[in-house]
């Protein structure tokens, strides 16, 4: 027998809340999301001096919850303009565990991607709204998450599927932040007609979640020829663990090559 997408939704709602606890399903349901928690209540906060999360992209994913997985499930959702998905939900936010399958907007990935970039996409928090169905109130739980994974298609670059890992407050989660280079434009080794040799794209640290780096800040400007930066020259705050060697180039500044030398 074939169920509606109503009567499926219901069935599938009931189900969804029966596996997250019951305190927090009865308690989204019957009460509005929780708030975002203020800046006091958290024991990091961001430095002044660093970058930090712009609001204009704050936004929540909606979700629901999806049924099946598999290569024939996944095409259907697609097919429907959403992609599937799955939040890791574990206590201490790092490992994965207690897999919860969910299909989120095609749409509304796409966008923010193309916002955001692809690699600022997968170092932001989102709070993730799943509802029994995209337009439903209902509200089954509101969790705070970090896009873990997501693919793309090699041709198209439409988002294909979307891994995501719970984001607790306590949480320490493993991010790769990516670099934004500066100071290019006085750079001396630049400005002397040098070249710069980027090696590092993003870096890899163990971060207390509420003050993961949208990006670091690569400066240049001081950089003359032959000299170079590596990891542990990057300003981070400081309750950032690097989980890469420290020694570990990130760029340097390459002068020109014999040959065009003496071509001038």
């Amino acid at each position: 027998m074939i169920l509606c997408r109503s009567a499926l939704a219901r069935s599938l709602h009931h189900h969804l809340r029966r596996h997250y606890t019951a305190a927090a399903a009865s308690a989204a349901v019957a009460a509005p999301a929780p708030p975002r928690r203020s800046p006091s209540s958290s024991p990091f906060a961001y430095l002044e001096d660093l970058p930090r999360p712009d609001p204009k992209y704050d936004e929540t994913i909606l979700a629901i919850p999806r049924a099946a997985s598999g290569t024939s499930a996944s095409a259907k959702e697609r097919k429907h303009g959403r992609v599937p998905g799955i939040v890791f939900e574990q206590e201490d936010g790092q490992h994965g565990g207690n897999k919860r399958l969910v299909s989120v907007r095609a749409g509304q990935i796409r966008k923010l991607v193309n916002h955001l970039g692809y690699s600022f996409f997968l170092s932001r928090l989102f709070d993730l709204e799943v509802r029994p169905e995209f337009e439903s109130d209902d509200v089954v739980e509101k969790v705070r998450v970090l896009p873990r994974k997501l693919h793309l298609h090699s041709g198209t670059d439409a988002p294909l599927n979307v891994t995501f890992i719970r984001a607790p407050s306590h949480a320490l989660l493993k991010v790769e932040v990516p670099l934004v280079y500066r100071g290019d434009d006085v750079c001396p080794g630049l400005r002397k007609g040098a070249s710069l040799n980027t090696i590092k794209r993003k870096v890899k640290y163990l971060c207390p979640v509420d003050i993961i780096p949208p990006y670091i800040d690569v400066d240049l400007s001081e950089l003359d020829v032959g000299q170079k930066l590596v990891m542990g020259d990057l300003k981070v705050h400081p309750a950032l663990k690097l989980l890469q060697s420290k020694d570990e180039p990130v760029c340097k500044i390459m002068g020109a090559r014999v040959s065009d030398q003496r071509k001038k």
